[in-house]
């Protein structure tokens, strides 16, 4: 790779920060319920089949929502996608606070997360807008590690809320920051071709992996069907599949975990969890980083992506022991290694859409993947919680809980092996 000896700018960083942002954001307001269900359970008398009904329809919801805000940004663009996005998701999120039964929360979370689907469609196309590939991983790392931002705020933030205020006020005070974000983006945000701001050298370093420089394309979006007719579509769509409802579970599920198996309790700020999502920001970015230093030493793309990928995989392993440890602290340190390594390949497998797929596309091909990783999140809940059930029944959920610790130290190696099959070398879709 040629050194540049020039100054190029960095405006395409300040877009970096709008989408860790939103993105953080977007995670805090999902994250909430997940930190009120130990105090839901007892208002609400939820079981752990109720609370997974609940986190099911949030999963629904996101599945059917990925796949329409895919296409619909690729029509719309980035802007005003992103815009209706982040209106639906915070009016939704604010809305829990209305909720008075199972059902309500229900509609709630289906509604949060129709609106949440249009973030990653959104924020990877922009990346795509406004980054060479060289730089895509890392930019994607980037705003990526928002979600573990998000994450290790949320167990500070909602318990002080609602020590002071009550678990209403939680739902309303996270999802009014999404109306400042919006602010922001209005001001700052457009495609290089239309940023004032951007500079002419910075500009040409953006398109100068010869990709065409011209984003407001004439092309009709290309339609679904033709999408699922290409192999690469499948090995993004297994990628997410296998892996994302592993995330998922770590979202939803390890404030219990850690209540009921270390009797932590999860209305005071919590250090361990903040101790997992602060790794899990190191890997998203360290993992965007890798495989960008490796492009620029000289390796091709897809070799690059894939070794990084296989690298990550085998780190998430290592959890299938958490069932041999009796101290909390190695247990923070082997789930903060495999949630670490989540990030860093999703850091990974979302840049190879914008690898594998032209510019037009990318939206859509997200969207498909994403929603594949949604149907994981929507099947896995309902095993978790008839597992866990189960188990509680027979007093021993821990059981339960090594059980679901094993499939997912197992899930990405099998992942990686699918898209390898699907994309052996990534090649590049004409379209």
């Amino acid at each position: 790779m040629k050194k540049q000896t020039n100054p190029i700018g960095r405006y395409r960083w300040v877009i970096v920060a709008l989408l860790f942002s939103a993105t953080t954001i977007n995670y805090i307001d999902r994250q909430v319920l997940g930190f009120l269900k130990p105090e839901l359970e007892k208002t609400f008398n939820w079981s752990e089949s109720d609370y997974s009904n609940v986190v099911m329809a949030f999963s629904g919801a996101y599945a059917i929502g990925l796949l329409l805000f895919g296409r619909f940004i690729d029509v719309i663009g980035t802007k005003l996608g992103y815009i209706i996005s982040i209106v639906v998701w915070s009016v939704a999120a604010m809305f829990h606070a209305a909720a008075r039964s199972t059902l309500g929360f229900g509609i709630a979370r289906a509604a949060l997360g129709l609106g949440e689907a249009g973030n990653f469609p959104a924020a990877i196309k922009a990346v795509a807008e406004w980054f060479p590939k060289k730089e895509r991983a890392l930019a994607t790392g980037i705003f990526n590690s928002g979600t573990n931002i998000g994450a290790v705020i949320a167990p500070i933030l909602v318990p002080w809320i609602v020590g002071i205020y009550g678990w209403e006020e939680a739902f309303i005070i996270t999802g009014a920051i999404g109306f400042v974000w919006l602010i922001f983006w209005w001001i700052y945000y457009d495609i290089p071709t239309k940023q004032k701001r951007l500079s002419k050298a910075e500009y040409e370093y953006i398109h100068s992996d010869n990709e065409p420089a011209n984003e407001v394309s004439k092309d009709k979006p290309v339609s679904w069907l033709r999408l699922f007719q290409i192999r690469q579509t499948w090995a993004f769509v297994f990628g997410k599949l296998l892996t994302d409802p592993v995330w998922w579970f770590f979202l939803f599920w390890l404030p219990s975990y850690f209540a009921t198996t270390f009797q932590i309790d999860f209305k005071k700020p919590n250090i361990h969890l903040a101790i997992v999502y602060t790794a899990t920001t190191i890997g998203s970015i360290g993992g965007g980083y890798l495989s960008s230093y490796l492009i620029s030493k000289g390796w091709v793309v897809y070799r690059a992506r894939k070794t990084a990928m296989l690298i990550f995989a085998f780190c998430v392993v290592p959890i299938v022991t958490a069932q041999f440890a009796s101290n909390v602290w190695l247990v923070v340190a082997l789930i903060s290694l495999a949630a670490a390594a989540h990030q860093a390949w999703s850091a990974n497998i979302f840049t190879t859409a914008s690898d594998m797929f032209p510019k037009k596309a990318v939206s859509s091909v997200v969207g498909i993947g994403g929603m594949a990783g949604s149907v994981g999140g929507i099947l896995f809940p309902l095993f978790v919680g008839k597992l866990l059930d189960s188990y509680k029944a027979a007093g021993d959920i821990t059981a339960g809980y090594n059980i679901l610790f094993t499939i997912c130290g197992l899930a990405y190696l099998l992942a990686w092996v699918v898209m390898h099959f699907f994309a052996p070398k990534m090649e590049q879709v004409k379209l």
